[in-house]
């Protein structure tokens, strides 16, 4: 219930007055539903019974234009809930989006893709869904339920209390159900979560599965977790196949009973025919909400699921310092680790007492056997992960007390994953420097010797990268990641492998641009190329998280120990 009503304040303070209209129109709806019980009644018993034919117009008007006025409002409300409805899923669907941005990397690293596309695309919904239903279902059903009942005890409360006596039943079984469904609502979710994760993780990795024809493997996992939705899905479908049934024959029950008592009545002159007559119309308009039951019962106990997992999103705490921070006037580009330590778990530390001072406009090469700690450092330089012990500081300021909005702005990072967004090629340049001109896009173009193929292309910077850059080569969509990070003109440059998927070539053009791009502003360049790191101002040699060498490429080679090793009769650092 607390969930629900967290859900209810939610729109209540973002429509209140769509939310009230909405209502309002229900309610009116709802009232005009005793007009053809009333209007039987008064067939039966004045128009039939006392021969009155100058009544059979009026009455007739009466209840065509009753159920005109009923209907236009209906469609109304209907237009109203679908446009209240949209507008909420897009609401919240926004807000829980821009919350993910808001979360830590080391977030998503426990939390798959799939699990959360699946909280953003179905259970935002099948939330929403539970308000809107909530106005247009069960308030008109609360309220007709209400209507019919006191309209009926008017007319005979004999009558009524023998059209009440299976509700009681009703109420004990539906409430039991209720408390059961949930845990297997939760399930059934989950179990569908768990199998879009594995579809997503399948479908990104497509070319892996054909390229060591795994197919048979993939689709049996697939088949386990489609499976497991099915068997969850049918636990609550077991439930209402049992449950709803019951139901109805108790409901149905009432009125073989009403009609019992009612002839009774008619034959001791206790009632006239019209009034059983509209007994009838009533009994089917007063248990029509106890027949909602079942969908509403769904409908509460699957959007509370849904909004339970949201809400755990949105309860999660935002990166620390993502907008909050000092945003200094200017950076020179001096670096300095001062006694580092961090590990992506506690038990294995990625990074050991790191210390390392880097002055302004200088390169600084990281090279090492793989898992020595390379990209570790980087990354705690764009703070996507805090050191566990020690400080990082930037022109003498402690990197914790900087906005990483503003730390990340003056950052450029291109990786080795030479990751492109499906869109335009333009619109990929343009979030490095938004309202760039053509010119300037060409010049990054140029500079990473991207321009060629994009000129080749029919539609030029208008082409769709496709998935993840699929339309283009490794080499290509490395030299456009290469050439968002030269629009972005960053006074740090952090390069994790940028040139590694260049032919030989390319890599020197390539290189000539990021000499260039280099001269004014402070690099940390990760390269196994040897020709990528040999001009380096220093070169730090890692090893298990720790700088156990560092000097220029002739000190290093001079020293004869592991740079050595690593470069002796290769130009690959491996």
């Amino acid at each position: 219930m607390a969930v629900i009503l967290r859900v209810f304040r939610i729109v209540l303070r973002s429509y209140p007055k769509r939310a009230l209209i909405s209502l309002l129109m229900a309610v009116a709806c709802t009232s005009l539903v005793l007009v053809v019980p009333t209007v039987t009644e008064r067939f039966i018993n004045e128009v039939i019974g006392q021969r009155r034919s100058d009544l059979l117009i009026p009455t007739v008007l009466l209840g065509v234009g009753s159920i005109f006025v009923q209907q236009v409002l209906f469609t109304l409300r209907t237009y109203a809930n679908n446009a209240l409805e949209q507008r909420l899923t897009h609401d919240v669907r926004s807000s829980l989006y821009n919350k993910l941005q808001r979360l830590p990397i080391k977030w998503f690293d426990s939390n798959s893709s799939g699990e959360v596309m699946s909280r953003v695309a179905d259970d935002v919904p099948a939330m929403d869904r539970m308000v809107v239903e909530t106005i247009d279902q069960t308030i008109p059903a609360i309220l007709q339920f209400n209507i019919i009942l006191v309209w009926m005890l008017t007319k005979s409360w004999e009558l009524t209390l023998v059209t009440l006596i299976p509700l009681p039943f009703i109420a004990v079984i539906t409430t039991r159900y209720s408390k059961k469904a949930e845990p297997r609502w939760k399930e059934s979710s989950e179990a569908g979560a768990a199998l879009n994760a594995l579809l997503h993780d399948n479908l990104a990795g497509i070319r892996q599965i054909k390229a060591y024809t795994v197919e048979p493997e993939a689709l049996s996992r697939f088949d386990v977790a489609s499976r497991n939705v099915g068997e969850k899905h049918m636990r609550v479908m077991k439930g209402q196949a049992i449950v709803w049934p019951v139901v109805s024959l108790l409901a149905q029950s009432g009125i073989i009973l009403m009609i019992a008592y009612g002839s009774w009545a008619v034959l001791q002159g206790k009632m006239l025919p019209g009034t059983i007559g509209a007994f009838l119309i009533a009994w089917g308009l007063f248990f029509a909400p106890i027949s909602q039951i079942n969908s509403l019962t769904q409908l509460y106990v699957r959007g509370s699921v849904s909004a339970r997992r949201v809400f755990d999103i949105h309860d999660l705490p935002d990166e620390a310092n993502l907008t909050e921070g000092e945003r200094p006037d200017s950076f020179s580009g001096a670096v300095r680790f001062r006694d580092v330590s961090f590990g992506y778990t506690e038990d294995s530390p990625a990074v050991c007492d790191l210390n390392l001072e880097v002055f302004p406009g200088q390169t600084i090469a990281l090279v090492g056997p793989t898992g020595a700690g390379k990209s570790t450092i980087l990354n705690l330089l764009t703070r996507f992960y805090e050191a566990d012990h020690g400080t990082i500081e930037l022109d003498g300021i402690d990197i914790s007390k900087l906005s990483k909005e503003w730390l990340r702005g003056n950052t450029g990072f291109v990786t080795q994953e030479s990751f492109l967004f499906n869109t335009t090629i333009r619109e990929n340049l343009l979030f490095a420097k938004e309202g760039s001109s053509d010119d300037e896009l060409w010049k990054a173009l140029e500079a990473a010797n991207a321009a060629a193929f994009v000129k080749a292309l029919p539609e030029g910077l208008d082409t769709i990268a496709g998935e993840r850059g699929g339309r283009f080569s490794g080499g290509e969509r490395q030299r456009l990641s290469i050439a968002r990070a030269l629009l972005k003109n960053p006074p740090l440059l952090l390069l994790d492998e940028a040139t590694s998927a260049l032919d030989n070539r390319t890599e020197r053009l390539v290189q000539q641009a990021l000499d260039s791009l280099r001269s004014d502003r402070t690099c940390f360049v990760i390269a196994h190329r040897l020709t990528t790191v040999e001009k380096a101002d220093l070169i730090c040699v890692l090893e298990k998280g720790r700088i156990v060498e560092r000097g220029t490429h002739a000190d290093l080679l001079a020293l004869g120990g592991l740079y050595h090793r690593l470069c002796e009769g290769t130009s690959i650092l491996e």
